[in-house]
């Protein structure tokens, strides 16, 4: 950082080149020069503790030159003495308030002890003062994020990156301030608008993720009744079926979206992915290729799509039979789906210009209304007319630009248009469902330029496996943690974020293997040890699982209410009634499916408290209506009629 601002020191020495009044003696003006260059010399030898204290004595002689103070700020600042640091450049400060670096320091300084809010003016007025350096903007992007404020924080980082593409903290930060940005609004969304179809899509999306299709399909299907839902609710469903493993169910989804939204381009995209797994794969390409001629981007942006579960020997044929194919099949077609096929295709940014229409069309096309171009899927052109609206256009034009944008790939224009639309209207679902999806888009680009710049790095991996388990894309997260532990084996955070991979992906074997070694290095960590009685319990091995868990009664608060619910199962297997009920009051907070409910109201009956029994069981029920009423059907719900008989017997087990 000190290398970056050499600038200031020189400038110093240029102005006690010349005589400067109130310097006072010549030997007074000797003194300081030699005490400028001396401290220079300290610094060269990274002596940072004496240059200060050579520019203290500088500062003494002449008090009234801001860039001396800003120098010795700068020495304090290496020399890790923070606050006398704050107080120098404060001092640069107040002589000259147009200085970048005092302006630059005293942000960063701000926001490292806690205090956002009072850095943001000063790095704000930094970056005004320096529009080249993206230090200032890479340091008011993490103050905005301190306080809060993701999406101004994602727009600095952004800022950052653009000055300098190969800054891969930006790219990171960018990434992870809006994924931050997505969890605030999807938090609104649960609050505000928790019984909304544009909830329970992003809900189904979830449960997706999480490969629990059926539930998902559940969800979608629930949706097609609503007067007011997302686009494509039944090609949603139907590549939720398509993973679920009922391809004749998929279909009839996919014809249903053809006949009553023809412009949902999904639809052709399921059909094209269903003659795929069926192995006709002239069907596939003829159906891709009016994905192609309607709107490039579309097709760009949601080739993952397509693709995502595609086995391995159908990913074979469908390039075995591209490369076959000769002319029969446009280049910049078969190219764009090679490059699919083999995981490296466009970004949809680098293909969004190929969205337009040829030259010859143009005339055809300025006859067009945005709406008609959304009617014929051809999103870009869409987006494209309606950009002008994103500043000051109606509730409507907004919704419909943001879907076209989104659509069409444009991920920034389409949070533009959701952000704009939320100002308008700040209770809209439509604005948070939209500013979710194309944010979320948005920092999957960023942390893929951060792993692009940063390949080799074993930290970038595990930074990447940790944004992929907490987006539920266990298999990327895997994958992530594996390459990291390929460059340091042994790592213990790539093997807990491992571990924890496979332990959500129901990978129990492979997460028991991995938690065993880690722990054997690590043997003393809470979370570490979690993960291992997780996957013990799922084995059923209980009595094993008791010394791990209590070796986890100090992870963070946000784990404990889990950590007693194990321990309550553990010792309800065991036999340890009263301990069990203990632990399981405990974790009560924390019971989002209603199971630690359900075996407290067993437990409360095997010790004959009806009472409380009761009580259990009525909670059970609330929890399991609060989820129906987002459309969910858990298949693992449990039958509460047996404890709804009197008790005794075997009724209570």
């Amino acid at each position: 950082m000190i290398k970056h601002f050499n600038s200031i020191l020189l400038i110093t020495l240029a102005l006690l080149t010349v005589p400067v009044i109130g310097l006072g003696q010549q030997a007074q003006f000797s003194q300081l020069e030699s005490l400028v260059a001396a401290a220079q010399q300290a610094q060269a030898g990274n002596d940072y503790t004496k240059a200060a204290n050579e520019y203290k004595q500088a500062v003494r002689i002449e008090p009234n030159m801001p860039e001396l103070w800003a120098n010795l700020g700068l020495m304090q600042q290496q020399a890790g003495e923070i606050p006398a640091a704050i107080q120098s450049f404060q001092q640069a400060n107040h002589l000259n308030p147009a200085l970048y670096v005092p302006n630059l320091f005293l942000g960063i300084d701000f926001a490292r002890t806690g205090k956002a809010p009072q850095a943001i003016p000063f790095l704000t007025k930094a970056e005004k003062l320096n529009k080249t350096d993206p230090q200032a903007p890479l340091a008011l992007g993490r103050a905005y994020f301190a306080a809060g404020k993701f999406s101004a924080a994602a727009h600095e980082f952004a800022q950052a990156a653009t000055l300098d593409p190969k800054l891969g903290a930006a790219w990171y930060a960018q990434g992870v301030a809006l994924l931050n940005q997505v969890e605030t609004n999807a938090r609104t969304m649960s609050i505000e608008n928790k019984s909304s179809p544009f909830a329970g899509a992003l809900y189904a999306e979830s449960l997706e993720k999480q490969a629990r299709f059926g539930e998902a399909a559940t969800v979608y299907r629930s949706l097609l009744a609503s007067q007011v839902q997302p686009p494509c609710v039944h090609s949603a469903l139907g590549f939720s079926l398509l993973r679920h493993r009922d391809s004749a169910g998929a279909a009839t989804e996919f014809a249903a979206e053809r006949a009553a939204h023809p412009e949902c381009s999904l639809a052709l995209l399921g059909q094209a992915r269903r003659a795929i797994d069926g192995g006709d794969n002239q069907q596939a390409l003829n159906l891709l290729q009016q994905l192609w001629a309607r709107d490039r981007g579309f097709f760009v942006s949601n080739a993952p799509m397509l693709l995502d579960g595609v086995s391995s020997d159908a990913t074979a044929a469908v390039a075995a039979y591209l490369e076959q194919q000769g002319t029969a099949v446009p280049d910049d077609l078969r190219n764009a789906l090679l490059a699919a096929l083999n995981g490296s295709g466009q970004t949809p940014d680098s293909s969004r210009e190929s969205g337009a229409p040829p030259a010859q069309e143009a005339s055809a096309v300025s006859r067009k209304t945005a709406e008609q171009f959304y009617a014929a899927g051809e999103f870009t052109q869409c987006a494209q007319q309606l950009n002008s609206t994103v500043a000051a256009g109606s509730a409507d034009r907004l919704k419909l630009l943001a879907a076209c944008a989104y659509f069409a790939g444009d991920n920034q224009l389409a949070s533009r248009a959701a952000s704009t639309l939320e100002a308008l209207q700040p209770h809209s679902p439509e604005a948070l469902y939209w500013s979710i999806q194309a944010n979320e888009r948005l920092a999957l680009e960023s942390l893929t330029r951060f792993q692009q710049l940063e390949s080799g790095s074993s930290r970038s991996h595990i930074l990447l496996g940790d944004i992929f388990a907490k987006l539920e894309r266990f298999d990327d997260a895997e994958a992530e943690y594996n390459k990291a532990l390929d460059l340091t084996p042994n790592d213990p955070a790539a093997m807990f974020g491992l571990a924890s991979a496979y332990m959500s992906n129901n990978n129990i074997d492979k997460a028991l293997e991995t938690a065993s070694l880690a722990v054997k290095r690590s043997s003393q960590d809470p979370e570490l040890n979690l993960v291992m009685a997780d996957a013990l319990i799922a084995k059923d091995r209980f009595a094993e699982a008791e010394p791990f868990l209590n070796k986890s009664l100090s992870v963070r608060p946000q784990l404990l209410g889990h950590v007693h619910s194990l321990l309550g199962k553990v010792y309800a297997e065991a036999g340890r009634t009263s301990d069990a009920i203990n632990q399981l009051k405990m974790a009560e907070s924390s019971d989002d499916d209603g199971s630690i409910h359900y075996l407290l109201a067993r437990l409360y009956r095997q010790t004959g408290d009806i009472k409380d029994a009761s009580a259990a069981l009525e909670q059970v029920k609330a929890i399991k209506e609060q989820r129906r009423k987002l459309g969910v059907k858990l298949v693992e719900d449990p039958d509460l009629s047996s404890l709804e008989s009197p008790p005794g017997g075997s009724s209570t087990q």
